[in-house]
Formats: C-alpha cells, structure tokens, sequence
C-alpha cells in the first residue's frame, strides 16, 4: 500500500461519523378473527421499496412520540407507540448527493386505531397490510425482518396466554 493510499484510508477513518439514528414505527392490527396481526408497510418516496415509517430526532420528542409521528405524516396512522422499543436494525440511506449514510433505526410497535384522512404525505406512498410472514419477505434490511418475525413470535404467545 502507498503512502497516499494509506493516508487516505486513515483519513476516512478519522472523519468517519458514527451511524445516524432514526425512530420507527412498526404499525400493527389484529387480523379480523383475532388469530394474528397484520403489518402496515409503505413504499419509500425514492425507490417504492416496503418500508415502515421512520425519521430522524425531534427535538423535545421521546423516541416512540417520534415514531408515532412519523406514522402519521406518512401514512396518516392514529395510535399509540408502546416505550419500549422491539429492537434496532441497520441499513444505508442514499442521500440526493449519491452519498450513502450508515444508520439504525430503532423500531416501536404502533398498535393503529385509526386513519386519518389528510396528513402530510397523502398520496406520495402507497401502503398495505400483509402478514408478519409477507412483511418481512418484502422489506429488504435484514434487521427489520428479525424485529417483525420476533414480534410476531410475541403476539402468538401474548395470544395463547390470554386465549
């Protein structure tokens, strides 16, 4: 390795920033027999890819208020994000400029009451419900299909507790 090289590679590593961090909202229903739970996804504005509504820190705003907001801007969801966060994935956000960030996003269930019929991003997504199976097939962070299939596992156990 040159000198150039190795000073550039050392280089990068000092200006290295650490991960950003969003919140999320992994919004949930009970599937109309009550057997199981559907997942919300929406489409990302660049690529259409199914995500989950995310964002970055509001000042003032706890992590799961911040979930719960995004879940309504971007797809009008009502409800209640629950504290304690399921757990955090990792993925590459692509900036305007070509540029990719690393971040992670920590995730909270958002147990959906309701819709709202205008929000911020009315019409700039598409979104559906599917299965915890379907759901995790079609996001693409590996990371975020753990968190739905555990979350899953989850509710089926509250289920046969309380059932």
């Amino acid at each position: 390795m040159n000198v150039v090289t190795r000073l550039a590679s050392e280089l990068r590593l000092m200006l290295r920033r650490p991960d950003r961090l969003q919140f999320a909202a992994l919004c949930y229903r009970k599937t109309s027999d009550k057997s199981a739970v559907e997942i919300l996804l929406i489409t990302s504005r660049g690529t259409g890819r199914w995500i989950i509504p995310k964002g970055w820190p509001m000042n003032g705003k706890l992590a799961h208020a911040v979930a719960e907001r995004e879940a309504f801007e971007e797809a009008g969801v009502k409800g209640k994000a629950e504290v304690k966060p399921l757990g955090l994935y990792g993925y590459m956000k692509g900036l305007d400029s070509g540029v990719e960030l690393p971040c992670k996003v920590q995730v909270h269930a958002l147990k959906v009451s309701g819709f709202a019929s205008n929000y911020k991003e009315k019409g700039q997504r598409e979104m559906a419900w599917f299965s915890c199976e379907d759901a995790a097939a079609l996001v693409d962070e590996p990371g975020l299909k753990e968190i739905i299939l555990e979350f899953e596992k989850r509710k089926k156990t509250q289920t046969a507790a309380s059932g």
